[in-house]
């Protein structure tokens, strides 16, 4: 070959890592339940874009979820913020970050059905993982839990447990916003310390008191207007008593029931809803996703006028994903759990 030809272009193949769910979770999840593959990638056709993940979230709700959702063999469910590093669609141009349904995986190519992009006038000094925490689905968790649901009021009682993790510890400071009293819990001293930075009026351990309902009782001796559950199980049997009459209880999550292989029973709420005629609703942020865009930019407001603080709990690296998400399961975060890869 003369040294003027040149060799045909190749095209540059990717290769995603990615985390297979290899048997359904029985119990807390274990490493076997895992393995990490390799995947190749096409080229993005017309109107898709070549992504690349830089943070993923690891949440509670995949541990429900995986169950009847996926297929053993599926990539793990999740949330990324990526960046498009390659485009044919002009929605996504190379350079711009979005937040994606992408799956525990380093690369993907999306046809941009399932993208949100970030905000074009994202500050720069606030990192971009909050757009998978307290700017992204649990801010608007917490933001709708206590609008929508529970319609909070100035002057009333809230209490929330799980109250130091991504959507709790967001609860407790825009109840304190809306003029509120509020009573966290969490699962150790150092989590009951950042929840009084946090601003809230009352917090305790409650693995380390000796009763909770008298725990409850001495942090609100006249009971409680609103409640925001992520926890369920024995927790929630103790808490319900305390309520108000009339009181509005938000269900969120169950994180006490999510590793269970036997189901747990009882006692059983009803004769307290009905004697103190309380109103419980369970739901998810997605019913108001028409809100979103203003919703976002009322957290992104508040965290940048230092209304609302955030602590994110990071791991580095991509392959200690499973890892992360073990140690949410267990309560070894302090704040958003994030993978940074």
């Amino acid at each position: 070959m003369e040294n003027g030809d040149c060799c045909p272009k190749q095209r540059t193949m990717v290769q995603a890592k990615t985390w297979i769910l290899t048997k359904h979770f029985e119990g807390l999840p274990k490493n076997s339940n895992f393995e990490l593959k390799l995947e190749q990638l096409p080229e993005p056709k017309d109107g898709e874009v070549l992504l690349e993940a830089i943070f993923l979230t690891v949440d509670p709700y995949m541990r429900p979820l995986s169950r009847v959702r996926m297929n053993e063999g599926d990539v793990m469910i999740g949330t990324q913020v990526a960046k498009v590093i390659q485009s044919n669609n002009p929605t996504f141009p190379v350079g711009s970050h979005v937040v994606g349904r992408c799956g525990w995986r380093t690369h993907t190519v999306s046809n941009g059905t399932d993208l949100i992009p970030i905000m074009h006038d994202w500050p720069q000094d606030i990192p971009m993982s909050l757009a998978l925490g307290t700017v992204g689905m649990p801010g608007l968790t917490a933001l709708y839990g206590i609008e929508e649901v529970l319609g909070l009021k100035a002057g009333e009682t809230l209490l929330v447990n799980a109250a130091a993790g991504a959507v709790g510890s967001v609860v407790g400071q825009i109840a304190k916003l809306k003029g509120c009293k509020v009573v966290g819990c969490a699962g150790s001293d150092a989590k009951v310390a950042f929840l009084k930075d946090l601003g809230f009026d009352e917090a305790f351990n409650y693995k380390s008191v000796t009763s909770l309902d008298q725990a409850l009782k001495d942090a609100s001796p006249d009971g409680y207007d609103c409640y925001f559950e992520n926890v369920g199980g024995p927790f929630s049997s103790v808490a319900l008593p305390q309520m108000k009459n009339f009181g509005r209880i938000a269900v969120c999550g169950g994180i006490s029931l999510y590793n269970d292989t036997t189901p747990q029973t009882g006692p059983y709420p009803h004769l307290t809803m009905i004697f103190k005629q309380l109103k419980m609703e369970g739901f998810m942020q997605s019913r108001w996703e028409h809100k979103n865009p203003e919703s976002l930019r009322r957290l992104m407001a508040w965290v940048k006028e230092g209304k609302v603080t955030y602590r994110e709990h990071i791991t580095e690296g991509f392959e200690n994903m499973p890892a992360a998400f073990m140690g949410l399961l267990v309560g070894e975060n302090i704040g958003k759990a994030i993978v940074k890869v």
